[in-house]
């Protein structure tokens, strides 16, 4: 087998290269390593990074070796036993002597590669094609927000965004203009005369004009102050896509402590993911009981409380503060739900009818999960709205191992691979 060692130096930027070509290689084996550990973490440890293990047979690279068979010649250092012509006994376990690691001395395989992944790497993964469906702008103009875009070249400026190919440009034009008129006398005299040095020496006055000339071109320097050239960005105002998401949860007496915590990976996974990918987007919290009262983003995800379980009042909670706040011909507004199912039998119809007429119509996306496997009240009632809104979906979660593909199933780019 033929080693070859690079034993260059390593530039101060290649492994960060080497990295990124390394993630962008096995980025579908890595995607699956973080859905695994996704699953996995305490809602707190969720948005860490981590350390990876890639199936070693996944990420093999094809190796040339020397197969059996043929004739060859080659050198072997510090033989002392061998001479020309000799014939050499082939190593057993076949070619090279590397055997297939079922006998003595077959060693450990390496099974898994271990990668290490950063937390902005980890995010950057796990949040990978995932979008808010039907967002578009409603108010073109009514909000906007300052980006920069670039606006050509500035003589003044930072030196990271010196521009150097411009710059050494502007020197050429310069030094193009200001000796052209002695470079021109130059090639007038060598068309004259020929080789400039030999009509000095019999010329003493053409020798000083050529001296005082070629002194001329020497004096503009190579480059200057005036030639550097940075490139220049200025703050334009956009149209901004206003959003809102409302996040209902049921803190009822019939969610116990596991579904609780379903409940909340799913929205912790949907609070990271918000967060990450928009920076103007508005989230509302509403955690419900026989009540349902808008809280804080820390109250929702770490306030303890139980009771009966009516939805219908979360759902008029989150259709008055649309009414108060957000109107939809100015918002794009998103609403997700999680529940056990469980609720008042009287109260289910009640939640129907208020997706279906009030809430559905106004909303770009709507969606229901339902923390147990066991269909209920309230899941028969929703199940009825899913032919008839696009914008509305409903999925069940039996286990944390089942929140990640569900996440990214409801809130997939359009267009992306299931």
């Amino acid at each position: 087998m033929s080693v070859i060692i690079d034993r260059r130096l390593n530039d101060r930027n290649k492994s960060a290269v080497n990295r990124a070509r390394f993630m962008r290689r096995y980025k579908a084996h890595l995607q699956r390593a973080v859905a695994d550990m996704v699953s996995q973490r305490s809602i707190r440890d969720m948005e860490r990074g981590g350390t990876v293990h890639i199936p070693h047979r996944d990420i093999a690279e094809p190796v040339i070796r020397h197969g059996p068979g043929g004739d060859r010649e080659m050198v072997h250092p510090h033989n002392r036993e061998f001479q020309p012509g000799d014939r050499i006994r082939r190593p057993p376990g076949g070619a090279g002597g590397r055997g297939n690691g079922s006998g003595e001395g077959g060693g450990d395989a390496e099974d898994s590669f271990t990668f290490t992944l950063s937390r902005e790497e980890f995010m950057n993964l796990f949040l990978d094609d995932l979008e808010l469906p039907n967002m578009v702008r409603n108010v073109v103009g009514t909000l906007k927000e300052s980006r920069p875009q670039r606006a050509g070249y500035t003589p003044q400026g930072s030196p990271t965004n010196l521009a150097v190919a411009r710059s050494l440009r502007q020197a050429l034009g310069r030094r193009i203009a200001l000796t052209g008129s002695a470079r021109r006398r130059l090639a007038e005299i060598e068309a004259r005369g020929g080789d400039l040095d030999a009509q000095a020496a019999a010329d003493p006055v053409l020798a000083e004009e050529i001296a005082d000339l070629r002194r001329r071109i020497a004096r503009v320097p190579f480059l200057d102050e005036i030639d550097l050239r940075y490139r220049h960005r200025v703050m334009v105002p956009r149209p901004l896509s206003q959003a809102v998401m409302f996040c209902l949860m049921d803190v009822s007496g019939s969610m116990d402590e596991a579904r609780k915590d379903m409940s909340k990976r799913f929205f912790m996974l949907l609070y990271l993911f918000l967060t990450r990918h928009y920076e103007k987007i508005d989230l509302v919290f509403i955690r419900h009981h026989t009540q349902a009262q808008e809280v804080t983003e820390d109250e929702f995800f770490h306030a303890t409380e139980t009771g009966g379980t009516v939805v219908s009042s979360a759902l008029l909670l989150m259709r008055d503060i649309v009414r108060a706040r957000y109107p939809s011909n100015e918002w794009n507004i998103y609403g997700a739900q999680a529940s056990d199912g469980d609720n008042w039998h009287q109260d289910s119809g009640r939640c129907r009818e208020l997706l279906d007429e009030a809430l559905l119509p106004l909303v770009r996306y709507y969606a229901y999960v339902q923390v147990a496997e066991a269909e209920q009240n309230l899941w028969q009632e929703y199940t009825q709205l899913e032919d008839a809104h696009p914008n509305f979906a409903m999925r069940k979660v039996s286990s944390a191992q089942d929140i990640y593909p569900v996440f990214r199933e409801l809130f997939r780019k359009e267009g992306a691979p299931a």
